[in-house]
């Protein structure tokens, strides 16, 4: 019968460490940690949406450089003298075969 009261007396070791009064002297230091934790995981999220934010500015800045570059080939095409002609054409515009007059303003 010794031998059984023997066992069931053995101590946890863990017991010694995790018990109420370290708990509570410890307190403060936990709360720390829960902030500091807190404060990670926002820090976290917040990278996670600026990178989201570049990656869109950052498609958004291809598109319109395609654009731009579309634009500009557009407008140097349609700014040839043989594009100006067609469409002056249609519009009953014609090139003139005279050389320009200049005028001359009278003085009083």
């Amino acid at each position: 019968m010794a031998e059984e009261t023997k066992n069931t007396t053995t101590k946890n070791p863990l017991k010694g460490i995790f018990n109420y009064q370290w708990i509570v002297k410890n307190i403060p230091f936990f709360l720390f940690l829960s902030v500091l934790i807190v404060l990670y995981i926002a820090n976290g999220h917040q990278s996670d949406r600026t990178i989201r934010r570049i990656n869109n500015t950052t498609a958004e800045l291809k598109e319109l450089q395609f654009e731009f570059k579309t634009l500009k080939s557009e407008l140097m095409f349609r700014s040839q003298e043989a594009q100006i002609v067609k469409a002056a054409d249609q519009l009953g515009l014609k090139v003139s075969s005279e050389m320009p007059e200049r005028l001359q303003r009278i003085n009083n």
